[in-house]
C-alpha cells in the first residue's frame, strides 16, 4: 500500500531575554484533532497560540492552555506560542509537518498467545521515518510479550491499524485423586480454566462432567494459543447407599458466618474443600463448599452446599463532598428488591441531590439491614472575565475588576491579589482564579495611543451678550463625524441638542436666558483619523 510521507522537523526559538516554552502535539496527521500540551506549565499566567494555518480563519489562534487544531492540508506549519509569566511574554516558535497517514496492515485485529510466548509485529520499513509504539519504543518492529493494544505512530502520525494481543494463562487441570464412592453418590468433575475448550471421553464438551457410574474419566483441555492439556481420574462405586447431606444452600447477611457440622455415622475420614479434616467447618465467605467423608474405611460419600451472601452489602454513599453550582449528585442504595427510607421519607432506591444538606438512607432486604449518611456542600462555578480588549489615551488609567469569580482565591499576572488592578501602561493583563470547581483564566490586552484629537469643553461660560465667552462649544483640532451633543438641566430635561460641532449653545432655553446654574452635557463622536469612538460627559456652569 502506498501513502504520502513527510519528514518531521521541529525547532524552538525564544524571544529576546525570554525562555522557550516547550510544547508537543498529540498527532501530525492531516484531518486529525491535534491536541497541544505544555509539559511544564508552572508559572504561566496566560497564553496565545498561533497555528500558522491561514485556511482556518478565526480558528487559527487560541487562548487556551491546552488547545486543539485540525489541519486540513498536508505541509509544514509554523506554530507560535506566546506565554506570559508575571506580565512578561515569551515567544516560542516550532515547525510541525502535517502528513497523510501510512496505509499498512499489522495483521489480525485480535491475537491470542500462550502465557510466556512472544511474537514480533512489523511496521512498514520507510527510509528516514521515525517510529513510536505505545510503549515508547522507537524501532520499526516491536517484541510482543504482554497483553496490550499494539499501535504505532510513523512520523508522528498514528497508523490506522492496531492489534489487540491477549494471553491465555497456562491452566492447571487436576481432576483429583481416584475415588471409591458409596453406591448412589454422584460427583461433578471440574476442568474449568480460562479461555479453553473441552473434550471428555464421554463425548461431553462442557468444562464439567457429572459422574454416577464407575469408570475412568479423561478430559482434553485446549487453551487458546497453548498446547492441549490432559488429565484423568478413576471413580469406583461400591457398597450400600448411605444418607449424607450438608443441608440446603444458605443465604447470609454481610458479616455473618455459618458452621457446617453434618451427621455421618461411621465416618472414619473427613476432607473439606477448605482443607479442613475435622467433622465441622466455619464458613465466612461466599462460594461452594463440599465435604468428602469416608465411611468405615470402605467408601466415601460427598455433598456440596452453596453459601451465598445477601445483595445488601455494606452501604456506602461516599465521602462528604462539595459540588459545583448547577451540578447534581446521584446517591444509590440499589441492591435489588428491598425497602429504602431516605431522610425526607422518600422510598426510592436512588436519590438525586440538587442542593446542600445532610442525606441518609436505611436499606433492608429480607432480614438484612444497612445504613449510611453523607453531607453535600455547593460552591459557585468560576467564569473569570476581565472584559474586552481596550484602547486608551496616553496618561489614562484603567481600573480592571474581575467578574464571575465570587469569593474564589485569585492572582493577577504579577502574582498580586488586589481586588482592583490599576492599568497605566500597555500589555496583557490576566487573572487566574481557583476554587473547588477548578480553575478559570482570562486575559485582556490594553493598548495606548496618542489622543491629541480629543475634544475639550469649558467648565463655564458667560452668555451675557458681551461678545466674550458667550457660547458653550468644544475646542478640537481634528475632524470628527457622527457627532451629537446633548445638554440637560437639573430635572433631566434636555435643553439643547446639535449634531454640528461648530454650533454652540447660547445659554437660552425656549428663547429665554437661563439662570446662573450648572448643566450636564453628553457628547458622542468618532474621530476621522483614528476611527476611535468617543463618549464623554461633564458639567458646565452659566456665569453672569
Amino acid at each position: 500500500m502506498s501513502a504520502i510521507l513527510l519528514c518531521c522537523a521541529m525547532f524552538f526559538t525564544a524571544s529576546a531575554g525570554g525562555r522557550a516554552t516547550a510544547f508537543t502535539p498529540s498527532s501530525t496527521c492531516v484531518n486529525d484533532t491535534i491536541y497541544f500540551s505544555i509539559p511544564a506549565p508552572a508559572g504561566i499566567d496566560s497564553v496565545k497560540w498561533y497555528f500558522g494555518d491561514p485556511l482556518s480563519a478565526e480558528k487559527d489562534s487560541s487562548k487556551k492552555i491546552y488547545p486543539y487544531h485540525i489541519y486540513t492540508q498536508t505541509g509544514t506549519y509554523t506554530i507560535r506560542l506566546v506565554a506570559w509569566r508575571n506580565g512578561k511574554p515569551d515567544t516560542t516558535i516550532q515547525d510541525i509537518a502535517i502528513v497523510s497517514p501510512v496505509l499498512y496492515d499489522l495483521g489480525p485485529q485480535d491475537i491470542t498467545l500462550c502465557e510466556g510466548n512472544t511474537m514480533t509485529l512489523e511496521a512498514p520499513v520507510i527510509p528516514g521515518a521515525t517510529y513510536l509504539w505505545q510503549d515508547n519504543s522507537t524501532g520499526s518492529s516491536i517484541l510482543v510479550d504482554t497483553a496490550s493494544t499494539y499501535k504505532v505512530k510513523i512520523n508522528g502520525c498514528l497508523l490506522r491499524d492496531s492489534v489487540n494481543v491477549f494471553y491465555t494463562p497456562i491452566p492447571v487441570i487436576d481432576l483429583g485423586p481416584d475415588l471409591v464412592l458409596c453406591t448412589g453418590e454422584h460427583i461433578a468433575l471440574d476442568a474449568t480454566a480460562q479461555n479453553c475448550t473441552y473434550q471428555w471421553n464421554t463425548g461431553n464438551t462442557s468444562p464439567t462432567q457429572d459422574v454416577t457410574t464407575s469408570g475412568t474419566y479423561h478430559v482434553n483441555v485446549y487453551p487458546k494459543g497453548c498446547a492441549p492439556i490432559t488429565d484423568e481420574v478413576t471413580i469406583t462405586f461400591t457398597g450400600s447407599p448411605l444418607p449424607f447431606t450438608l443441608g440446603p444452600d444458605t443465604l447470609l447477611c454481610p458479616g455473618e458466618s455459618i458452621t457446617l457440622a453434618p451427621k455421618a455415622p461411621g465416618a472414619t475420614k473427613w476432607t473439606w474443600s477448605t482443607g479442613a479434616t475435622k467433622p465441622s467447618v466455619t464458613i465466612r465467605s461466599e462460594g461452594n463448599v463440599w465435604a468428602l467423608v469416608e465411611i468405615n474405611h470402605t467408601c466415601s460419600v460427598v455433598d456440596t452446599v452453596f453459601v451465598n451472601y445477601n445483595r445488601l452489602k455494606k452501604l456506602n454513599l461516599g465521602n462528604d463532598t462539595t459540588l459545583c453550582k448547577g451540578n447534581f449528585l446521584v446517591l444509590t442504595a440499589d441492591f435489588g428488591n428491598g425497602t429504602y427510607l431516605w431522610q425526607d421519607g422518600s422510598d426510592q432506591a436512588t436519590y438525586y441531590v440538587t442542593q446542600p444538606g445532610n442525606y441518609s438512607v436505611q436499606a433492608k432486604i429480607g432480614r438484612c439491614e444497612a445504613s449510611d449518611a453523607i453531607r453535600v456542600s455547593y460552591v459557585d462555578t468560576l467564569r473569570a472575565n476581565l472584559g474586552p480588549d481596550k484602547l486608551l489615551c496616553q496618561e489614562e488609567t484603567l481600573q480592571l475588576q474581575p467578574t464571575g469569580i465570587g469569593g474564589a482565591a485569585f492572582k493577577w499576572q504579577d502574582s498580586t491579589s488586589v481586588p482592583v488592578y490599576n492599568v497605566t501602561r500597555p500589555g496583557i493583563y490576566a487573572i487566574v482564579a481557583h476554587n473547588a470547581c477548578g480553575k478559570s483564566v482570562d486575559s485582556v490586552q490594553i493598548s495606548y495611543q496618542d489622543c491629541a484629537c480629543t475634544m475639550h469643553f469649558p467648565t463655564a461660560f458667560t452668555p451675557n451678550g458681551d461678545g466674550r465667552n458667550d457660547y458653550f462649544r468644544p475646542i478640537f483640532r481634528c475632524p470628527v463625524y457622527q457627532y451629537t451633543l446633548s445638554i440637560y438641566n437639573r430635572w433631566g430635561e434636555r435643553v439643547f441638542f446639535t449634531t454640528d460641532p461648530k454650533v454652540g449653545w447660547t445659554g437660552k432655553v425656549y428663547g429665554q436666558a437661563i439662570d446662573a446654574v450648572t448643566f450636564v452635557w453628553i457628547v458622542d463622536y468618532r474621530e476621522v483619523n483614528t476611527n476611535l469612538v468617543v463618549h464623554k460627559t461633564g458639567t458646565v456652569t452659566a456665569i453672569y
